[in-house]
């Protein structure tokens, strides 16, 4: 057989048609596997926003917030004037004769100013404050937002629960603040304080709610008998007084600078609370609260033990769960009942006491004159102690 060989032009054209070919079959092939570039894309699908951007949003709740109650919200100077004690020499009239013009004067008075904050309750120009920041003060001024001040009058105030109510004289157009219930609050909502702190006016900070009924004793305020709204929203010196706002805009707490050391905690009182004792002081200018004349510590038979197993210790503890008396004040109602130090308490009208707090909260929630009935655990013995309440006055 022969065999005959193409010349090599012949060759080469045969090589590129060939070429062109495969990449038309090629081209072909891709087409039935794309889609159509007249088919319709796919939809976006739109995502939705996270919570917070939607709690937010392009309007700030916050601004909100502050827009309704912010013009309600007021700041309170106070001025005091003290008196030093003197030295004596300085005031005998022989010394004064024998030194004349060469006796050196004392200053007797000092100027103190102080700053607060407050909101308006009704157009009638009642402000609802703190007790220290108006406590013992010789002239208040209130400024509103807007700029007008005013001369307060205090009206009343409680130190057993740091409010105090004073009165301004602006006629009947005053803006007032829109108050919530305290009693609905979660751990976890928002929450926005307003006021004055440091000197730096209508000033808003914003945090959550981080826990419910903080006691005052666990604040370390023993003297008060509150419990708090604690937040993370900042609260300083000079917002004591302020407005603690939902996200809504409606007052549920009373914001009080009572910690210097809180570094991002802030602590609030109750607004249903604080509704309570405003209306008692203006109708009387005073609140009276019913106590027993113990100061006491929560119990456990743990504390017990420990206290027991330790050789320095003053006295044998019973080792169950409820109130041990520390001291009896002198002539309280304790003293009458026969309340002794060491006592454990463990049931109040045969209700279970587990807790200091627990006790302090049915003591401060009944009525002058009423009678308890008190299981005592006193060393091995139970006894049962009858004790009736009375005012509370001022304790050393």
């Amino acid at each position: 057989m022969q065999i005959f060989k193409l010349p090599r032009s012949i060759r080469q054209v045969s090589t590129h048609v060939l070429a062109v070919l495969l990449g038309v079959l090629l081209t072909v092939t891709s087409l039935e596997v794309l889609p159509s570039q007249a088919e319709p894309a796919p939809a976006l699908v739109a995502q939705k926003s996270s919570p917070a951007a939607a709690a937010i949003g392009n309007s700030s709740f916050v601004t909100a917030a502050v827009n309704r109650v912010g013009s309600a919200v007021v700041r309170i100077d106070t001025e005091r004037t003290i008196t030093r004690r003197t030295d004596p020499l300085m005031d005998d009239p022989f010394l004064r004769r024998f030194f004349g013009d060469g006796f050196p004067q004392q200053s007797p008075t000092e100027q103190l100013r102080g700053l607060g904050s407050g909101f308006i309750l009704d157009k009638s120009g009642i402000v609802l404050t703190n007790a220290h920041v108006v406590d013992q003060a010789d002239k208040v001024t209130v400024r509103l937002k807007d700029g007008r001040t005013f001369e307060g009058k205090v009206k009343g105030i409680d130190e057993v629960t740091d409010l105090a109510v004073v009165k301004i004289n602006a006629g009947n157009d005053l803006p007032v603040a829109s108050l919530g219930s305290s009693q609905n609050v979660q751990v976890g909502d928002w929450a926005i304080a307003l006021g004055n702190p440091l000197g730096f006016d209508n000033t808003v900070t914003l945090g959550i709610i981080s826990t419910l009924k903080r006691s005052s004793a666990q604040v370390g305020i023993s003297d008060k008998r509150l419990d708090f709204i604690q937040t993370d929203a900042a609260i300083n010196p000079g917002n004591s007084g302020g407005p603690l706002l939902n996200a809504q805009g409606e007052v549920i707490g009373i914001n009080t600078a009572i910690r210097a050391d809180a570094m991002g905690i802030g602590f609030a009182i109750p607004i249903d609370k604080a509704k309570v004792i405003a209306t008692q002081l203006q109708r009387d200018g005073k609140v009276a609260h019913p106590y027993l004349g113990i100061q006491m510590v929560t119990l456990t038979p743990q504390l017990a033990q420990q206290n027991n197993i330790d050789p320095n210790s003053m006295f044998e503890i019973p080792e169950v769960r409820g109130v041990l008396v520390m001291r009896v004040v002198p002539s309280s109602p304790a003293t009458t009942a026969g309340i002794r130090r060491g006592d454990v308490i463990v049931q109040i009208d045969n209700q279970a006491i587990t807790s200091a707090e627990q006790l302090q909260r049915v003591v401060e929630d009944s009525r002058l004159g009423q009678t308890f009935q008190l299981k005592v655990q006193r060393g091995n013995q139970t006894q049962i102690l009858s004790v009736r309440t009375a005012e509370l006055k001022d304790i050393q």
